[in-house]
């Protein structure tokens, strides 16, 4: 089992499901409700339905479902994982996960993957270059707004070539 929000999908995504993947037979991936990303992470900028079906349509998956409202550990009962799998970066506590696991009588493993180096692959790296981007498209339109429309400006004139 892996969990995690999903929002704006990126190679770091890509990259840890496919390494939970390989930690089982098959993998469950549990899609944060938009306020459980409020709560732990941040106002989502893809609603909760848009970010199950991307998920549900990645290949290493092989089910998604949406989280539970309210207790995040509620839905252990339900996939009663043999291994839960969570990124380098989540805040989740690795022995509170086990513990919980143990609160519902599953003898659950709990592994951290490790980071996958690359660029873009954070929700806010990426809402961060596209800022940039955006402020930089900006700027350019106010430099051309101001540029002065003088004679410098304008296209050479064809002169004719006279015949004498």
């Amino acid at each position: 089992m892996a969990t995690g929000v999903f929002d704006l999908l990126h190679p770091g995504h890509v990259y840890f499901l496919r390494e939970a993947r390989k930690l089982g037979d098959e993998l469950w991936v549990v899609v944060a409700r938009d306020s459980t990303a409020r709560k732990f992470k941040h106002e989502p900028i893809m609603p909760e339905s848009a970010r199950f079906q991307m998920v549900e349509a990645l290949k290493p998956v092989d089910r998604a479902v949406l989280g539970h409202e309210g207790n995040i550990y509620d839905i252990l009962e339900e996939i009663r994982p043999d291994v839960i799998a969570i990124g380098y970066d989540q805040v989740h506590n690795e022995e509170r996960i086990l513990e919980e696991c143990r609160k519902r009588g599953l003898a659950t493993k709990v592994v951290r993957l490790p980071r996958f180096e690359g660029d873009l692959v954070g929700t806010r790296k990426i809402v961060r270059k596209v800022a940039e981007w955006l402020a930089l498209q900006e700027r350019l339109s106010e430099v051309e707004r101001a540029k002065p429309r003088g004679a410098a400006d304008q296209p050479p004139s064809r002169r004719r070539k006279r015949n004498t």
